[in-house]
């Protein structure tokens, strides 16, 4: 299966296959994305997007970001759900430099899980039952993408090492997000120093408050989300492979321009 494409427009976008699974499977590759939002795609970008053949994207920004910022372009033809999984909005780019950092992301996302359950319900559900290929993304593909990708490589059983560094890999992307950020606020700088970082201690804090509350992460989906154990078999079955290979470089699925 070939790498994704390299996007002048997005910094983000990236497919979530190839990751070995503890029982020996891999996550099949052009089936699952997650990215930035798909509302930057312009020019050269929508014809080597549309050669991706995906067919449903899920937007899980508030539905004023998309107000605000626009939505995947209608002209591509996919099935598209806009899941704001986020309930209580928060300025990132605001956030007091002197709290702990990545614990303070941890407790939003903790909040997302909280609040968002019927919206992360539905998006497992679409990821389970709809059509593939399939983009899932927020606005800058990190924080609300992170979790929702996150949650589905556990169910699908990929080690917290590997989903780690999948959450990690938004940290080649860093820079381009300042700079999106810094040309939408008149060239100022976010008064928080690590704002677009995603080490990968975020989403660890967050497996592990999610094992803690609930015994494991399939716990806290089946239990607290209400997903069902056939919607997790139609999940697995959608997205692993036995004929794939794992990736030596944790970092050679992303595609920056």
């Amino acid at each position: 299966m070939p790498v994704p494409p390299r996007f002048d427009t997005l910094c983000n976008f990236r497919d979530l296959g190839g990751r070995r699974t503890v029982d020996g499977r891999a996550v099949a590759r052009g089936r699952l994305y997650r990215s930035d939002s798909l509302a930057k795609l312009a020019g050269e970008d929508l014809t080597r997007f549309a050669a991706l053949g995906v067919r449903t994207v899920i937007d899980l920004r508030y539905p004023w970001e998309i107000a605000e910022r626009g939505r995947a372009p209608e002209s591509l033809g996919v099935t598209w759900h806009n899941l704001s999984i986020e309930h209580r909005p928060y300025v990132q780019a605001d956030i007091d430099p002197d709290v702990d950092p990545w614990r303070h992301l941890a407790d939003r996302y903790a909040e997302v899980a909280e609040d968002g359950v019927v919206e992360l319900r539905e998006a497992l559900e679409v990821i389970a039952h709809g059509e593939h290929p399939l983009v899932f993304h927020c606005a800058s593909g990190k924080d609300r993408t992170g979790l929702l990708a996150a949650l589905v490589l556990a169910l699908l059983g990929v080690d917290d090492d590997q989903i780690a560094a999948d959450f990690a890999a938004t940290e080649e992307a860093t820079g381009r997000l300042v700079a999106e950020w810094r040309d939408r606020n008149g060239g100022a700088s976010p008064r928080w120093p690590a704002y677009g970082r995603a080490p990968a201690e975020i989403i660890r804090l967050v497996l592990a408050d999610l094992v803690a509350a609930h015994g494991s992460v399939r716990g806290y989906v089946t239990g607290r989300l209400g997903v069902g154990e056939e919607t997790i078999a139609a999940l697995r079955a959608r997205l692993l492979t036995d004929d794939g290979k794992p990736d030596d470089d944790d970092t050679a699925l992303w595609q920056a321009p």
